[in-house]
């Protein structure tokens, strides 16, 4: 069935790039169509508010549902996808957890609202080591957009000065840190390891369901569509351009064709080339904007070691520690490879890092009373570290297309390759013994420590496949996000990064859409998109 056409550009996705999409759009007077995979969140009536021992499975959901979505559980089902409806495959010996949220925010509805800026460290990587490729813009071009985006989410943190973690538009974080986290800072300067508070946005929820979507809407120039899962794009035949967007309804199961000038992709990164990817057609027969063979290639996230090391602060065991003694937090920035390279790998990671709690018992090799007694003497004297780092994007790892299955609409689903290198495990054992290092250097005992990250895909950072570049030849986007083979295409997530550094990327990909929909608006503007 075909919709009627009164909107300009069809954004599809309602997270980060699509939400910042509509906002900037609306802003410049372009009329929207938002289709977004699940329905809208009233969160008074979807939100169980119920005590977890009256929950059928106490809180954990049921089992089998969300086999890889560690983050799922009965107070927040309705959000995730269920993985028996949007399944997805990959090789035996290389496990990805593929986490996803099909709702009106989308991920953002879960971010951990950490908000750095990428450097030129990272935009222009290979000049400073010669690996891979740089991005087609550099943190000049990006910074404006910045600039924006942290009021508009209200990030709170400092500005160190420091040229790999740039400063930015910040609400000032004045808080006091503890002792605990006060010497810890102190061992990390006398080991010339950089640290700063965290930079957060405001607020609990702060999505683009509350800080985007409702001016875009107020504009009277967003029409959002819910539970409207796409299936492909259509391409006008003489002209090899994007003329529209097939859809299934979630619940009926009815499809639908909406018309558009322009298409804004950012259905999250493996979601968005799996929609490109199955919409080959005969002017694009390896998947739409794929020319250079690019498409799904470059696949890559941040590793993650959760809790790499767990200490017990000495002065609080027993509960015997002053009241400043714990508390608190903060972050260590990227050290290694930073001036020139020292070590045996390429690029960098850094560190979050909390006081308090008590470390888990299965660290503890106790049994019985002797393990109970020990947790209540380490009870509120933990503390510890977890570790992301940077992973190189390579050719191999990679998505595809398998034809042998399809979800419960139909649509061909993803098969996912991807595996960590040897740069990644050499990265990962420095940082378990960096983090050794600073603790003992703050005088805390060391209970446990590992390098082990967790499968790809599981940080939730999952970027690449749909690359930015100046060079068609290797890469699907040009540097505003466009397509180099279809004008009126754009991908907005972060399948367009070139490389992510260990930053959480999604204040990255809010810069990005904004300034690619400034682009977009202009185009339309002109009549030359």
């Amino acid at each position: 069935m075909a919709k009627k056409n009164d909107h300009d550009v069809v954004i599809i996705g309602s997270g980060a790039g699509g939400g910042m999409a509509a906002h900037t759009l609306t802003r410049l007077g372009v009329k929207c169509l938002m289709l977004e995979a699940g329905p809208m969140v009233d969160w008074e009536r979807d939100r169980s508010l119920v005590n977890v021992h009256d929950l059928p499975y106490r809180g954990f959901g049921k089992p089998g549902r969300f086999p890889h979505v560690t983050q799922a559980s009965e107070f927040d089902a309705n959000l995730w996808a269920d993985e028996k409806q949007n399944p997805y495959t990959y090789a035996e010996n290389e496990p990805f957890y593929w986490v996803r949220i099909r709702a009106l925010g989308g991920k953002m509805l879960r971010w951990g609202r950490a908000s750095w800026r990428l450097s030129d460290f990272e935009f222009r990587a290979k000049d400073h080591d010669g690996y891979g490729e740089n991005w087609p813009v550099r943190l000049a071009d990006l910074a404006p957009y910045y600039d924006r985006a942290e009021p508009m989410f209200r990030v709170s943190g400092r500005n160190e000065g420091l040229p790999q973690l740039p400063d930015g538009k910040l609400l000032l974080d004045d808080s006091n840190d503890s002792v605990s986290v006060r010497r810890f800072i102190e061992s990390c300067k006398k080991l010339g390891i950089p640290t700063t508070k965290p930079r957060r946005a405001s607020g609990t929820l702060a999505s683009s369901t509350n800080l985007l979507l409702p001016d875009a809407l107020a504009t009277g120039k967003l029409t959002v569509v819910p539970n409207a899962v796409v299936s492909r794009l259509s391409v006008n035949p003489d002209t090899g351009r994007v003329d529209g967007v097939h859809f299934v309804d979630r619940r009926s199961r009815r499809d639908y064709h909406v018309k558009a000038r322009a298409v804004v992709v950012s259905a999250s990164t493996l979601e968005s080339t799996r929609l490109l990817l199955n919409s080959a057609s005969r002017q694009h027969p390896n998947g739409l904007g794929n020319s250079s063979g690019a498409l799904g290639r470059y696949l890559f996230d941040q590793f993650y070691i959760k809790n790499c090391i767990v200490c017990a602060v000495p002065e609080a065991k027993g509960g015997k520690g002053p009241r400043n003694l714990m508390g608190g937090g903060g972050y260590v920035v990227r050290f290694r490879n930073v001036d020139k390279k020292e070590k045996n790998f390429l690029r960098g990671y850094t560190y979050d890092f909390g006081s308090g709690g008590t470390p888990s018992a299965k660290l503890l090799p106790l049994y019985g009373e002797p393990l109970a007694k020990e947790l209540e003497n380490l009870r509120g004297a933990g503390f510890s570290m977890t570790a992301m780092g940077e992973v190189l994007p390579r050719f191999e790892n990679h998505v595809s297309i398998d034809k042998d299955m399809k979800d419960a609409w139909g649509i061909p689903v993803l098969r996912i390759s991807q595996k960590y290198g040897d740069n990644e495990y050499a990265m990962a054992k420095d940082a378990m013994e960096s983090a050794d290092a600073m603790c003992k250097g703050a005088g805390f005992e060391t209970i446990a420590k590992h390098s082990t990250f967790v499968p790809p895909g599981e940080s939730i950072h999952e970027l690449g496949t749909c690359r930015m570049g100046s060079d068609p030849k290797k890469s699907v986007l040009n540097g505003f996000n466009q397509s180099h083979d279809v004008r009126n295409l754009f991908v907005v997530d972060g399948s367009s990064f070139v490389t992510g550094g260990a930053q959480n990327p999604t204040l990255t990909i809010l810069a990005l859409s904004m300034r690619a929909s400034e682009y977009l608006a202009e185009g339309l503007r002109k009549g030359n998109i």
